[in-house]
């Protein structure tokens, strides 16, 4: 049976500590998802896939389970350097289509610029599938307009974290993610027959 994602929510994270690997575990916890086992997707939003909100979404998961995420991760022991971690989703009007969910991070971006281009890199792609036509050379805003006049994209939106490196040198990570809520395991597993004594 085919895995195919209901719901799903975005959230985001920063974290510091000497280890950068601790650092990354820091802001997977400041993002509320360092108890699942994570495993990294591609760009696709499945047709009829449902935004719901962080709260919502954790209610349904299980320590341990694996999840699939659409992240993105940045991370500096640069003293002041400006790290973002930016995922754009676009939803297209028509329920029975997919939408997109797209990363970015960079360095010394603020969070409105590196999140304009997570949400731009979404709807750009789904403008190409959708056959809308725009001009590439004008800024995002314009071209946001473009795509909602279509009436073919309904919502576009972004999650951003941006943090400065610590001033002492430790490593700072950021993380943003799209996270897909799939049936959970116990309502999709048959029940185990009691052993016979």
């Amino acid at each position: 049976m085919p895995i195919v994602p209901k719901k799903v929510f975005f959230t985001k994270g920063v974290g510091k500590h000497k280890y950068e690997l601790q650092s990354f575990e820091m802001a997977l916890r400041d993002a509320g998802i360092e108890k699942f086992n994570l495993v990294s997707v591609s760009s696709i939003l499945p047709p009829g896939c449902k935004v719901v909100s962080k709260e919502d979404g954790l209610k349904e998961l299980h320590p341990g389970q694996i999840l699939f995420v659409v992240m993105s991760r940045n991370s500096t022991n640069e003293p002041n350097r400006m790290v973002a971690a930016a995922v754009g989703s676009a939803i297209p009007a028509d329920g029975t289509h997919y939408g997109y969910i797209s990363e970015h991070h960079a360095f010394g971006s603020n969070a409105d610029v590196a999140g304009d281009m997570a949400e731009d890199l979404a709807a750009t792609m789904l403008a190409t599938t959708l056959g809308i036509s725009f001009d590439a050379d004008q800024d995002w805003d314009e071209r946001e307009n473009q795509y909602k006049i279509s009436g073919k994209i309904v919502k576009t939106l972004n999650v951003t974290k941006t943090a400065e490196g610590d001033k002492t040198g430790m490593f700072t990570t950021v993380v943003a993610a799209a996270v897909f809520v799939t049936e959970s395991e116990t309502s999709a597993a048959v029940p185990a027959e009691t052993p016979k004594q």
